[in-house]
């Protein structure tokens, strides 16, 4: 298996399991809402996250930048698809979720390949 293909299903699935425990668990979210929320919001904290602040500016501040990222990406859908309900505690519940992932992520990332990529 490719190893970008690997890594880019275990971001997938944090966010997935992020998502499911912030708005599945807490207000009843649809899974489908749930399934696409995951593609847009672990699409950005890569494309933007991963590639572009992990690489300059280190863990901390990528793992804070795609735990905010993933909540405004949150409230963004919640405001188009009205079957998520995006309230202020679960995006909190959301962004601190992802943080917390992508800072141990982050560092698999950087064990795996120095360069963060």
């Amino acid at each position: 298996m490719n190893r970008t293909f690997a890594k880019l299903l275990i971001k997938l699935s944090l966010t997935f399991l992020a998502a499911l425990i912030a708005f599945y668990v807490t207000s009843g979210g649809a899974l489908f809402s749930l399934l696409l929320l995951t593609l847009v919001a672990a699409g950005l904290n890569y494309a933007i996250g991963d590639l572009l602040i992990l690489p300059s500016y280190g863990n901390l501040v990528a793992s804070l930048g795609d735990g905010g990222l993933a909540a405004a990406t949150a409230y963004a859908y919640g405001q188009l698809d009205r079957s998520l309900a995006a309230t202020g505690a679960s995006l909190l519940v959301f962004a601190l979720l992802i943080a917390g992932g992508e800072f141990f992520f982050h560092r698999y990332l950087r064990q795996d390949n120095p360069t963060g990529r």
